[in-house]
C-alpha cells in the first residue's frame, strides 16, 4: 500500500498524475540588448541576438531566389562561396540573419554551410516531402529548425548588430 504523502501518487484536476519537472532549462538572452531569462528547452542564444522569426526566414528565402535570377547564377554562387565562412548566405547577409552552431556556441563554419545548405538541401528537395517536414518544423519547433538545421546542429538568428561577425 502506498502513503498518503508519495509524491508519485499526486494527482491534478481530473485525475491525471502531475506533470514530471521540466528538463534543460537554459539561460537565454532576451534578445536585442536584453537581461538573461530561463526559458525551458531553449540553449543559450548570444547577447545582442535572438531566434528568426518564420516570416523573416521565409521573406529570406524568396529573397534568395530573386538574388539568384539578378546575378545571373554566376554571381549567386560566388557571393554564396564567400560569405558561407560568416555563417551566411546572400539573402541572409543582406537580410541581418546569420546561421549559429549549437555545439560549438558561434557562427557556422565554411564546413557546416556546406552541410546544411547542400546536404539540407537535397534532403528538403527528396521528393519535396523533405521541404514540407521543414515548414511544419519551422512553424511546431521552439527553435525553428528545419531539416537542414537538424542535419548541420543549427539555428538562424536575427543578428542585426553583427555580433556573431568573425573577428
Amino acid at each position: 500500500m502506498t502513503q498518503p504523502n508519495d509524491p508519485l501518487q499526486k494527482q491534478q484536476q481530473g485525475g491525471y498524475p502531475a506533470a514530471p519537472p521540466a528538463q534543460g532549462n537554459y539561460p537565454v538572452s532576451a534578445g536585442s540588448g536584453g537581461s538573461p531569462a530561463t526559458t525551458p528547452g531553449l540553449p543559450p542564444l548570444p547577447q545582442g541576438t535572438e531566434l528568426a522569426t518564420a516570416g523573416k526566414r521565409i521573406g529570406t528565402y524568396l529573397l534568395e531566389l530573386v538574388l539568384a535570377v539578378v546575378t545571373l547564377g554566376i554571381g549567386y554562387l560566388i557571393w554564396t562561396l564567400i560569405v558561407w565562412a560568416k555563417g551566411q548566405t546572400p539573402g541572409k547577409q543582406v537580410m541581418g540573419l546569420r546561421i549559429y552552431h549549437l555545439e560549438n556556441q558561434r557562427a557556422a563554419s565554411w564546413g557546416q554551410m556546406f552541410l546544411r545548405q547542400v546536404v539540407g538541401g537535397i534532403a528538403n528537395s527528396i521528393f519535396y516531402i523533405g521541404f514540407i517536414v521543414s515548414v511544419v518544423f519551422l512553424f511546431t519547433d521552439p527553435l525553428r529548425r528545419t531539416v537542414p538545421d537538424r542535419i548541420a546542429g543549427t539555428i538562424e538568428l536575427n543578428d542585426p548588430d553583427k555580433v556573431l561577425a568573425p573577428s
